[in-house]
């Protein structure tokens, strides 16, 4: 397959000034098999896989993880793409870990958020180098993928929560921050969102803070995203289950 397009360093010193830079085409060679995987995903769910709709909510909201090592189309992508390359590159590192992939498809009408959220609180990993790359399969406008800039160099993480339930994931709150609303606070936060076509990536620290609008569109709304980690990342212990 083509080479994904290059990686210029403009784009690396966004990503480590603002946690989040976009990566136009990173898997547009592999939108088919990704697109593939999805479906076995979703016809096969893993023990992970969520339905993250209460009752009377609109739509699909359905995500899963830790399943490459069981559906071929997510191995082939994590092992012949260029996403560790370009990890590294952005990471600044010398060598590039899988943590897991992640599978997220709202369906037309779906009209609940994506919470805004760090992902690093919900790990058992810590360090500098990290790096989540989110990748549609369908065009996206509203439904794009939404950063905070330098989110991801805030002192004190913040508090995870259940997605469906809104409650606090770990019960120790005062090492953590309450989760912040950029779109009630829109002069304290710079959100960063980019309209994006198949293959294009959003390339984001475990410490950025990100959500994303329901999909109101006429379209699905499938995404891919691979979790990598650097050289200094190494195992730490959260207050509850990670």
């Amino acid at each position: 397959m083509p080479d994904s397009p290059p990686l210029d360093q403009r784009q690396i010193e966004a990503y480590r000034a603002d946690g989040a830079v976009l990566v136009k085409g990173l898997f547009q060679d592999w939108v088919d098999v990704i697109a593939a995987g999805i479906e076995r995903n979703m016809a096969e769910p893993g023990p992970y896989a969520a339905e993250n709709l209460n009752e009377g909510e609109s739509g699909r909201f359905f995500d899963d993880y830790c399943n490459w090592n069981r559906i071929p189309e997510f191995e082939r992508v994590i092992r012949e793409s260029k996403v560790g390359e370009v990890a590294a590159r952005l990471m600044g590192t010398s060598c590039v870990q899988l943590f897991h992939e992640h599978v997220l498809v709202k369906e037309p009408g779906t009209s609940k958020p994506t919470p805004w959220h760090q992902d690093a609180p919900y790990y058992f990993v810590e360090g500098r180098h990290t790096v989540s790359f989110w990748s549609p399969i369908d065009p996206v406008r509203e439904a794009s993928l939404r950063c905070v800039a330098g989110s991801h160099r805030w002192e004190k993480p913040v508090l995870p929560i259940r997605w469906l339930s809104e409650e606090d994931f770990y019960p120790d709150v005062d090492a953590y921050m309450p989760v912040p609303d950029p779109d009630a606070d829109t002069g304290a936060y710079r959100v960063l969102e980019w309209a994006m076509e198949p293959g294009d990536a959003v390339a984001f620290h475990f410490k950025s803070l990100h959500g994303a609008r329901g999909n109101l569109s006429e379209t699905r709304r499938r995404a891919f995203s691979l979790r990598l980690l650097g050289d200094d990342a190494r195992y730490v212990e959260r207050p509850g289950r990670t």
